[in-house]
């Protein structure tokens, strides 16, 4: 074999080296922007049940927001049945408070008060959304909440928080779906939202439907 064939295969071996590498460097970016952090673990009802329901939320997006009152229902009517699990998944590109509302809740959480902050943005999102600048509302509900007001502005603005949250868009996006939100996970299958509402708008009748299903499917 002459010298051309050897250069040629030389070529190549440097250019798939070159994607390898590039590819381990920008895997290695987008795990360091949540650095070591772990996503959120917010689970509430029951625990132990075979169903575990996981919603993909934005606090600021109107569709999470109509799905929130068959949500705040489904939890207390089904807490003995099923889990239900909330994670971030800010759509920061059309929502220009999510993420901060998100550092919110997280913030929160800190205390010990993640489901009821998550309450408080869900009931109040028409008022901070419309607000330029927000952060007032969310102290006030911190207030409300009778959480340690100076903690709580302190976690809202830590690195930690922002990691946790990126820690949750990084643990949507493994799951290969695109986003939206809001997007449900019924023992890890997407649910279609529209076999859980009727004519555009959320139905409770028809999101119970389906969880009733899968109770019965998994025997419970």
């Amino acid at each position: 074999m002459d010298r051309r064939f050897w250069a040629i295969i030389a070529v190549i071996v440097l250019i798939f080296a070159g994607i390898v590498w590039y590819s381990g460097r920008k895997d290695s970016q987008e795990s360091s922007k949540s650095g070591s952090a772990q996503p959120t673990n917010h689970i509430t009802g029951n625990v132990n049940s075979k169903v575990k329901l996981v919603e993909y939320g934005d606090f600021q997006c109107p569709s999470c927001g109509a799905y929130y009152p068959f949500i705040h229902r489904l939890k207390s009517e089904y807490k003995d049945k099923i889990s239900f699990q909330f994670r971030n998944l800010p759509l920061t590109q059309i929502h220009q408070h999510a993420f901060a509302a998100a550092r919110a809740a997280e913030a929160a959480s800190k205390q010990g008060k993640f489901w009821e902050m998550y309450d408080m943005l869900f009931a109040n999102q028409t008022t901070w959304s419309a607000n330029s600048s927000p952060t007032d509302n969310f102290n006030a509900y911190a207030q409300q909440l009778a959480l340690d007001i100076e903690k709580f502005k302190a976690d809202y603005a830590s690195s930690e928080v922002n990691s946790t949250i990126n820690a949750d868009i990084s643990a949507f996006k493994k799951t290969g779906q695109s986003l939206g939100t809001p997007t449900f996970f019924l023992n890890g299958k997407k649910i279609d939202l529209k076999q859980t509402s009727e004519g555009g708008v959320p139905n409770y009748e028809k999101i119970t439907a389906i969880i009733d299903a899968e109770l019965k499917k998994q025997g419970q």
